[in-house]
C-alpha cells in the first residue's frame, strides 16, 4: 500500500530578534507516494519553513497541528527517526562537511537508515551507477562532502543521496536555484528516476516554473502569508508564470 504524508492545520513559529514570529498559519496538505506536489509563492510566504518543519529543524517550532506519515506522528520523532521513517530533505544551501568523504557519508547514512550496512560490492556498484547518471566524476566519491563543490555540484550531490537512500518522500527546497540549464536537466532526471524506480512522493518548493518543465507536477499549491491561497493542477503553474503573484498579494493587502 502506498504511503501517505498528511499535514494538518500546521502552525509554525520561528524565533527572531524581535521574538517569536508566526510563519505558517494553518497549512493542510496530503501527499501520496508517486505524486509530485509543487509549492510556489513569493519570498517570505513560508515555503522553506514548511520544509524545515517536516525535517525537524530545531529553530522552527510547531505550535499546533500535526504531520502524519502513514498515521504516525512525525512531530514526535527525532530528525534521524524521520529519515529512517522515509523522509528526505534536499536543502536549498547544502552544507559542507570537512573531513568526511562522500563515500563514507553515503554508506554511513545508508547503514543508519536501513539498520544494517549494505554489501560493499553491490553498494559500490550502485554508487558508481548513480554518479554516472548524474554526470559526476568518480573522484567526487573521495572528496569531502560538498567541500569545494560548485552550486550545481552540491545540488547533484543532494540528488545522489536521494537516489541511493531511497526515501518514501522527498522535500526539495529550491533545488533549482543557481542551476544552469544543463545542471537543471540532470538534477530533474535524477528526481524522475527516483520517482519511477521507488514510487517516490515529491514536495517540490520553487519560485519558478522552469523546473516544472522537467519534473511534471500532479498538483500545484500557492503559498501566500503562511497559508495555501490556491491549489490546482499543472495549469496553475502556467498561470503563475504569466500573471505572477500580484493578485494574491493584492487580496492579502
Amino acid at each position: 500500500m502506498a504511503s501517505i504524508l498528511e499535514i494538518k492545520d500546521l502552525h509554525v513559529s520561528v524565533e527572531t530578534d524581535q521574538g517569536a514570529k508566526q510563519i505558517l498559519k494553518g497549512v493542510d496538505l496530503t501527499i501520496r507516494q508517486g505524486e509530485t506536489h509543487a509549492i510556489m509563492g513569493p519570498n517570505g510566504s513560508g515555503k522553506s519553513t514548511l520544509a524545515y518543519a517536516i525535517a525537524g529543524h530545531p529553530r522552527y517550532e510547531v505550535t499546533s497541528g500535526s504531520i502524519l506519515l502513514d498515521g504516525e506522528e512525525v512531530l514526535e520523532m527525532s530528525v534521524d527517526e524521520r529519515a529512517q521513517a522515509g523522509l528526505f530533505l534536499a536543502m536549498q544551501y547544502p552544507v559542507e562537511i570537512p573531513g568526511v568523504t562522500n563515500a563514507n557519508f553515503l554508506r554511513t547514512a545508508k547503514t543508519a537508515i536501513d539498520g544494517e550496512a549494505p554489501a560493499i560490492r553491490t553498494w559500490m556498484k550502485d554508487v558508481k551507477a548513480a554518479m554516472k547518471d548524474l554526470r559526476m566524476d568518480s573522484s567526487f566519491a573521495e572528496r569531502n562532502v560538498n567541500e569545494g563543490f560548485s552550486g550545481g555540484e552540491k545540488k547533484r550531490n543532494e540528488i545522489l543521496q536521494l537516489e541511493l537512500l531511497k526515501p518514501k518522500f522527498a522535500v526539495l527546497d529550491e533545488t533549482d536555484s543557481g542551476l544552469d540549464v544543463d545542471a537543471l536537466k540532470i538534477v530533474s532526471e535524477g528526481v524522475n528516476r527516483a520517482k519511477e524506480n521507488t514510487g517516490l512522493g515529491v514536495l517540490l518548493i520553487t519560485h519558478y516554473t522552469r523546473i516544472l518543465r522537467y519534473i511534471k507536477p500532479d498538483f500545484v499549491h500557492v503559498f501566500v502569508d503562511g497559508r495555501v491561497a490556491e491549489q490546482g493542477g499543472p495549469e496553475l503553474a502556467n498561470r503563475l508564470e504569466e500573471e505572477g503573484y500580484d493578485r494574491f498579494l493584492t487580496v492579502e493587502a
